[in-house]
């Protein structure tokens, strides 16, 4: 039986083409989707990579083949295909790799509504139909189509309706001339910042605006610092109120402050959740495991309920349904709303944020500031053999000092409060790492404290 557990992840399906995905797979894939969701109709759309066009085409091809009529969205953010999953009520299939390295593609699903397909969720099924069809085709691979016999398929932009529905979450008749950078990364936000920012009083610059899937520019992952040396430089150079740096699929943002300084994706989260909570008092609030304490904090200070939960865009939308939470923010500048299909998305967001300093009229430092209670590590990625081993014997040497060295949680991975600092290790859900992040009340204190973690992995895993 054909495997394809290299390339269906926790989330999502990604790897290196064609050595690890091509055509016959997503033809595939397409039947297998079409099989799942039993829908009449599926959403396609892809981000800016050259091999989406030939996968892209793959799957349609195999949905219609299963008679699932298919809608085009041509070129598109993530955010905008979860948008049109929720409006046009249809399974949506986004063709992208995020911010890896032009050699990836993958897909994203999404069900009706902008409901996640993950492992849990409808993904695992989705792979065992895909291995079935491969491994019934052989290595002649999947049979001749006859085009005329196919369900039909559309072309369809919804990207006006997608900028009108971003512009919503906001009072567009407070916004006032602000000066904004934004880091497209050659990456869809290209396509979707000019077309939300389109009549609104800002003063807009935009870096490296070309959709190109080769990254000629930067690697279009705003999480690393090195991929914000051209927004900061922008910012000061321009004298902007604040930097947007987005990934190659645009649905997360990173902000950089007007002195060119990088803001963490829980600083974000907290000033966004405040903002909502003004907006929506006592409402739930949701934060992942490795957030800053501030966020709870902040949640609590404004009358919210806050729900932590584990990491992962299938686990926050789950809870968010069943809590009713009107948004979620991640460490990783991932961005939930309620009133988004419960979908994440860095645009809006960002408005928000926008929102905020036009009706304060301070810099983005000083609203922040209030938030800056702690340093964190930043997440800590080291190869090891067995991620999974090197988490249990931290948890049973921690849960075996009652109490001694802190009080663990095992929400995702082992969380460990040691009172003034904390930290999380946990395995990648996609790849051979070992994650930790740490959190401390100060730079000194967390560096040290991360020296002490690492030394007890490394002590436990040489045995």
């Amino acid at each position: 039986m054909i495997s394809l557990s290299n390339v269906f992840k926790a989330y999502d399906i990604r790897g290196i083409v064609p050595d690890e995905l091509n055509a016959d797979q997503f033809r595939a894939i397409g039947m297998a989707v079409a099989r799942y969701t039993g829908a009449p109709t599926l959403l396609v759309a892809r981000d800016m990579r050259d091999s989406g066009v030939e996968l892209a085409r793959a799957f349609a091809d195999g949905a219609r083949s299963e008679g699932a009529r298919v809608i085009d969205l041509g070129l598109a953010s993530t955010d905008l295909l979860y948008f049109a999953a929720g409006r046009l009520d249809a399974p949506g299939a986004m063709f992208t790799a995020s911010h890896n390295p032009a050699r990836y593609n993958g897909l994203k699903l999404c069900r009706s509504g902008a409901r996640p397909i993950g492992r849990d969720t409808g993904l695992a099924e989705i792979q065992a139909t895909t291995e079935s069809l491969l491994d019934e085709w052989g290595a002649d691979g999947p049979p001749d189509l006859d085009q005329g016999s196919l369900a039909p398929i559309e072309d369809r932009s919804v990207l006006d309706a997608y900028a009108e529905h971003v512009r919503s979450f906001v009072d567009v008749s407070v916004l006032r001339p602000l000066r904004v950078v934004a880091d497209t990364a050659n990456g869809m936000g290209g396509l979707v910042v000019p077309k939300v920012f389109e009549g609104l009083p800002f003063e807009v610059e935009i870096l490296f605006p070309e959709l190109d899937g080769s990254f000629p520019n930067h690697p279009a992952d705003p999480i690393q610092p090195e991929n914000l040396v051209a927004l900061k430089q922008a910012v000061l150079a321009g004298g902007a109120d604040i930097g947007l740096a987005f990934d190659g699929d645009a649905d997360r943002v990173f902000l950089v402050d007007e002195t060119a300084r990088p803001v963490s994706g829980s600083l974000t989260t907290a000033l966004v959740a405040s903002s909502m909570l003004d907006k929506h008092p006592g409402a739930t609030v949701l934060y992942n495991c490795i957030c800053s304490r501030v966020v709870p904090e902040v949640i609590a200070e404004k009358g919210g309920v806050g729900v932590r939960t584990k990491v992962g865009h299938s686990f926050i939308k789950e809870v968010m349904a069943e809590t009713g939470a009107i948004f979620g923010g991640e460490h990783s500048g991932h961005y939930y709303f309620r009133d988004n299909y419960r979908a994440d998305s860095g645009i809006i967001a960002a408005m928000v944020v926008l929102e905020l300093l036009s009706m304060t009229g301070r810099p983005l430092s000083e609203l922040l500031a209030p938030f800056e209670r702690y340093a964190d590590s930043g997440e800590i990625n080291t190869v090891v053999d067995d991620p999974a081993l090197a988490v249990e014997l931290m948890a049973a040497e921690v849960e075996g000092a009652g109490g001694a060295l802190g009080v663990a949680d095992r929400l995702d991975g082992l969380t460990v409060d040691r009172g003034d600092w904390w930290y999380n290790l946990r395995p990648s859900n996609t790849e051979p790492l070992l994650r930790l992040n740490v959190e401390a009340p100060d730079d000194a204190s967390c560096a040290q404290r991360v020296k002490e973690v690492q030394a007890d992995i490394e002590r436990l895993l040489a045995g």
